[in-house]
């Protein structure tokens, strides 16, 4: 339980064996009233006996999905297994737990709540085409949703059980979907949506796979999936 509700944590993990125990650990440990669901999303490693291991409960994908899918099963989870809350958290440690009961206290007064890095929390910093792409998906999706976003991509979120419900038989795979489609489907349908600022931290394990090229087709990515998003009902 957390702040009273009955929560779920669904950490959406590919290939992760390096930080998903220490992940888990962490949540355990500041969160010891939650359950914690990692959704192995076809990892060729040993992600998900390294979850085991660590305390946390386990679904296998056969392949990979990507995000959207894995977290797509996520929530059906926490549908079928009457969950109030259902949080996601990233498998490389970026997201930090303590930030979940402001997260959760919000969700008293809406439905969807992103926890936002450029909100004047921490000092996480992007730059060139990913920081313009970002900008120009906030300033666009803050309109749609009534209420100002800083980070439309941030995929630490809490939601409750009405958007449980909908993210269980909707939820879209594609690249973006799962941030970007989400939101404008959420707003779309009346529910409400906040951000609360959270410090974002660097990866437990691994590295980043940032290069200007890849930068460039993020931009133009991420124009495409909003495009596509708005258009579609």
């Amino acid at each position: 339980m957390v702040n009273g509700k009955r929560t779920l944590i669904i950490i959406p993990a590919l290939n992760e064996s390096g930080s998903i125990a220490d992940v888990v650990g962490e949540v355990r440990g500041e969160l010891p009233g939650v359950d914690v669901l990692v959704v192995d999303d076809g990892s060729t490693d040993r992600t998900a006996a390294v979850a085991v291991a660590a305390g946390a409960l386990v679904a296998k994908l056969p392949y990979n999905l990507g995000v959207g899918g894995a977290m797509r099963l996520g929530y059906r989870y926490a549908r079928d297994h009457d969950y109030d809350v259902a949080i996601q958290i990233d498998a490389d440690g970026q997201h930090d737990p303590r930030y979940v009961p402001k997260l959760v206290d919000l969700l008293d007064d809406n439905d969807l709540v992103i926890g936002a890095r450029f909100a004047g929390e921490g000092d996480y910093t992007v730059r060139g085409p990913r920081r313009w792409a970002m900008v120009m998906l906030s300033a666009v999706l803050s309109r749609v949703a009534h209420t100002k976003l800083t980070d439309t991509t941030s995929g630490f979120r809490a939601a409750n059980r009405r958007v449980i419900d909908m993210f269980a038989t909707w939820y879209p795979a594609e690249y973006l979907g799962d941030t970007v489609e989400t939101l404008v489907h959420t707003a779309r349908r009346g529910y409400r949506i906040r951000q609360v600022p959270v410090a974002m931290r660097k990866r437990m394990a691994g590295t980043p796979s940032h290069s200007p090229a890849r930068a460039m087709i993020y931009l133009g990515r991420a124009f495409a999936v909003l495009t596509l998003a708005l258009i579609r009902r």
